[in-house]
């Protein structure tokens, strides 16, 4: 074990001071970070808690809400407003882990987790870009089944594991950050990278910036939006591929709609063309099918991922078909 400080940080300016020191990682639920320190992945030289700053789910003028960064996922999943005006981020947290740990686990710490690839975890026998820059990554020739197929680059084919950010990336989500130089805001959308040259560097955020919430914009056709997850067990296992979608219909066609794709890229993949194809179209199983298509024409396989290109379209467009009813 290499030895740390720990403290816990009662705000947000508190928190920024000590976590913007080198060395300094934010603590919250440690569902994902406590457990790459016991793999000598993260070593951190301190730890800042964050689990005690205030915030909670509060309404916005106009319909909205704001999500406190340190508010568990089982709260945010149970909360009666998410539950009906945003059914797709309750659905998407309770199909991301089991009880235990959505009960631990916090909304900035969900955002923040990083990948699952067994070759990031494999600090021993492995070579891995995302730990050391410049090693290789072993995946691209390697067991790759669960990889990218968005978005990748030589560098780094690994997914993003989170089923939350999903929700998020589709929910047009704004994150509220503080750091030393005060505070800003930024589109979910805009969080995360995609790997390039630098795979180690999973966001956006400066060093020693700290997520104190999340806003969700009102969007009234969220109502009609679900979530689904298809994974090789219905245990808690990651995606191979889940679909976020939200439909809003009049008429026989597609007024709006929002769509995102996890399991498939390095960051939480919004679906703007099948978006842009589908908005003020009809409302028909082709139209969703040639949506789903064009989202995946850029898509790459890699030796054991390619399944995942016809899985994502089908599992597009059956979402699509439920949120819809009877199509034409």
């Amino acid at each position: 074990m290499i030895p740390f400080t720990y403290m816990r940080a009662t705000d947000a300016a508190s928190a920024v001071l000590k976590g913007g020191a080198a060395g300094a990682r934010y603590l919250g639920g440690g569902t994902n970070l406590v457990d790459l320190m016991r793999e000598n992945i993260e070593t951190p030289e301190s730890l800042v808690d964050v689990t005690g700053l205030p915030g909670g789910i509060d309404e916005l003028p106009g319909g909205g809400l704001l999500i406190g960064a340190a508010v568990r996922n089982t709260a945010l999943a149970e909360h009666r407003a998410v539950r009906l005006r945003y059914p797709m981020l309750a659905r998407a947290i309770l199909a991301g882990a089991s009880g235990q740990i959505r009960n631990m686990a916090t909304v900035g710490g969900n955002i923040l987790q990083r990948t699952r690839c067994s070759y990031f975890y494999d600090e021993a026998g492995s070579r891995c870009n995302k730990r050391h820059p410049g090693e290789g990554c072993d995946a691209v020739g390697g067991f790759n089944r669960n990889h990218a197929i968005l978005g990748a680059s030589s560098a780094c084919v690994a997914v993003h594991p989170s089923d939350m950010c999903v929700a998020l990336a589709a929910l047009d989500a704004v994150v509220h950050l503080r750091g030393n130089g005060g505070e800003r805001r930024l589109a979910f959308t805009a969080l995360h990278r995609l790997p390039g040259e630098l795979p180690d560097v999973d966001t956006m955020l400066q060093p020693g910036e700290l997520i104190t919430a999340v806003e969700l914009p009102p969007m009234p056709f969220a109502a009609r939006s679900t979530y689904r997850k298809v994974r090789d067990r219905s245990s808690y296992a990651f995606a191979l591929v889940s679909v976020a979608a939200a439909l809003d219909i009049e008429g026989g066609q597609v007024r709006d709609v929002r769509i995102a794709l996890g399991g498939v890229a390095h960051k939480p993949w919004r679906a703007e063309r099948a978006e842009a194809l589908l908005r003020g179209g009809p409302l028909s199983a082709n139209s969703f099918a040639a949506a789903a298509e064009a989202e995946l024409a850029s898509a790459q396989a890699l030796s054991g991922n390619g399944f995942k290109i016809d899985l994502a379209r089908r599992t597009l467009v059956a979402v699509l078909e439920d949120l819809s009813g009877e199509i034409a």
